[in-house]
């Protein structure tokens, strides 16, 4: 039986004349005859009693029309629904995120993409560069925001979404914190805590290149893969630490963040789809990023004013 055998029964069934089921399918009504007469030849039994005054519905055909009007509401929503994952509006996007582009667009383009497609089933996954290209290999995640410092991600592809500048956070009190902005050079010898070298083996090459080129040599006595861990780190008077400029929409106590003059790289955060299968609502998040990120006046490098608290306006 075929799909179309269920839509021209029950239209024969609901009308209850050969004729008029024909008009409404759009179709001659001898072929919609016979396609009948098929179908009950298939099924071993009749569905319609016809006479040359009637038609009616028989025992059968009673039971086999409710049967046929459930397939055809299922097709039916079988189709609606592919339709939808299809634009992007259903189902399921599994998201692995580094925590500077929840600050930086993501958590904005969140709240626009919830807006826009509420029925998508979103599962969120904290994770680092390396481990997102590794989940985007396994199809253990549909899209990736991550670091973007040189590394191409083995099957996927990568979308600059955002780019912003590093500023340095450095404790309440430090020498630095007098100044609006700091110099490459004022960090030689400073403790540093930095990000994980293992993970971003590309970063720590182009961030020890610039401090060379500064003539600067600050001595990292920390790693730490949390800006929260960072922040906190430096508070405790452990050492200074480069973060990105997004971090200013956080408060904590005990640390105050300054603007560097130019030389380091760019912060650049970049959505990492995969090559061999395509989403829809993956598709449709990364745009909403872009957005959010090209929206954000900070995510320019030297749009950001000196702060103090990495919020405040600073003073000195």
């Amino acid at each position: 039986m075929e799909l179309r055998d269920f839509e021209c029964f029950v239209a024969v069934a609901e009308e209850l004349h050969f004729g008029r089921a024909a008009a409404r399918l759009a179709m001659c009504q001898p072929p919609l005859s016979q396609r009948i007469k098929a179908l009950e030849e298939t099924l071993g039994t009749r569905l319609l009693a016809r006479t040359s005054r009637r038609v009616a519905l028989t025992p059968a055909g009673e039971t086999f029309l409710g049967r046929a009007r459930a397939v055809l509401e299922l097709a039916g929503a079988a189709g609606d629904e592919a339709r939808r994952v299809g634009l992007g509006l259903a189902g399921k996007l599994t998201v692995g995120f580094v925590n500077p582009a929840m600050d930086a667009f993501l958590a904005a383009a969140l709240g626009q993409f919830r807006g826009q497609a509420p029925e998508v089933e979103l599962s969120l996954r904290e994770m680092t560069t390396r481990e997102q290209a590794e989940a985007l290999a396994g199809g253990r995640i549909d899209v990736g925001f991550c670091r973007s410092a040189g590394q191409e991600p083995a099957g996927a592809a990568l979308t600059e979404v955002s780019r912003e500048p590093y500023i340095l956070a450095l404790p309440a009190g430090h020498p630095l914190a007098g100044y609006r902005r700091v110099s490459l050079a004022a960090l030689d010898g400073q403790a540093l805590i930095v990000p994980p070298r293992a993970g971003l083996p590309a970063l720590s090459q182009a961030l020890g290149a610039a401090f060379a080129a500064a003539g600067a040599r600050p001595v990292a006595v920390q790693e730490a893969a949390s800006k929260f861990t960072m922040l906190g780190l430096v508070a405790a008077g452990v050492g200074l630490a480069l973060v990105p400029a997004s971090v200013r929409v956080w408060q904590r106590a005990g640390v105050v963040c300054r603007d560097l003059e130019a030389g380091l790289p760019p912060v650049v955060l970049a959505a990492a789809l995969p090559l061999d299968r395509e989403h829809a609502a993956a598709t449709r998040l990364v745009e909403l990023a872009r957005q959010a990120a090209g929206s954000r006046p900070a995510a320019r490098a030297g749009a950001v004013k000196a702060t103090d608290a990495c919020g405040q306006p600073a003073t000195g």
